[in-house]
């Protein structure tokens, strides 16, 4: 029976997973794939192909599928988001660095992103792991950290550029987390903070907030911890929201891309 192929993109997050089809995976091999899953914080599966209804085969062996109320869905498929960039947009979506609906009381355990349409050049999307960041933390730091929660909230969608006009009943009341999770399947533990939905720590101000904000968006994102992932068509990258951070990278105007994603529910986040 095949096996995958693993093969590290980069030395703190990040995996290619080759020598299986997806579509036709056994339980087996899409158990090994969820197992990369937790130990990369994110997989790319290179000439994958999949189809509407092959992309939530896949999603539903994971968890229960989240329609994200965000973005525009799929016609023929309602419960997949359209991650549509037109030629003439400037800003993309998903162009700064994020953690898939922190907004959410219980986050996205994963996202699942299939290429439909991709432009001659660019459009790569970047991971930072943040659980190689808390690794790196002095432990004075970490033990200040574990003490802390943080509220997140959608509001940034309500001034958003990048093609995304959402519906006044999509917004929800912010939401708590504590600012270092326990992975819910291994106990890592993550940063879980980022720069699009956190607003400010618990009990402190915005203000108060900010310097120390400011300064575990830019230790998750430094170069060293991140992974940046090539696009190729039919690919499928697959990223678990409590383990890394992703951004998109807008540098292919005059083109379009067309990417399909499926978003699997969570669970809410306990603090490590």
């Amino acid at each position: 029976m095949d096996t995958w192929s693993i093969k590290k993109l980069a030395g703190h997050c990040g995996a290619r997973l080759e020598g299986v089809s997806l579509a036709n995976a056994s339980t087996s091999q899409l158990q090994e794939m969820r197992s990369a899953l937790f130990e990369h914080g994110v997989i790319v599966m290179p000439q994958q192909h999949l189809s509407p209804d092959q992309h939530i085969k896949l999603a539903e062996f994971f968890g229960e599928i989240v329609v994200n109320r965000f973005f525009t869905p799929v016609a023929s498929h309602p419960i997949i988001a359209e991650v549509r960039t037109s030629p003439n947009q400037a800003e993309v979506i998903g162009g700064t660095w994020h953690t898939d609906h922190s907004y959410d009381a219980a986050p996205a355990m994963c996202s699942i992103l299939s290429a439909k349409e991709l432009p001659p050049f660019g459009g790569d999307t970047h991971f930072a792991s943040m659980a190689a960041s808390y690794r790196a933390m002095s432990p004075g730091l970490q033990n200040i950290l574990k003490g802390l929660r943080a509220w997140h909230s959608d509001s940034s969608f309500a001034t958003t550029k990048q093609g995304i006009n959402p519906k006044q009943g999509a917004f929800r009341d912010p939401v708590i987390h504590p600012v270092i999770i326990k992975h819910p399947n291994t106990g890592t533990p993550c940063v879980f903070v980022n720069g699009d939905f956190t607003i400010n720590f618990e009990n402190w101000s915005i203000e108060e907030s900010a310097p120390m904000l400011s300064y575990l968006y830019a230790l998750i994102t430094k170069p060293i911890f991140t992974a940046r992932v090539v696009w190729e068509p039919g690919m499928v990258a697959i990223w678990d929201n409590r383990l890394v951070q992703h951004y998109a990278t807008a540098d292919y105007s005059g083109y379009t891309r067309l990417m399909h994603r499926i978003t699997v529910a969570g669970v809410p986040l306990e603090g490590a």
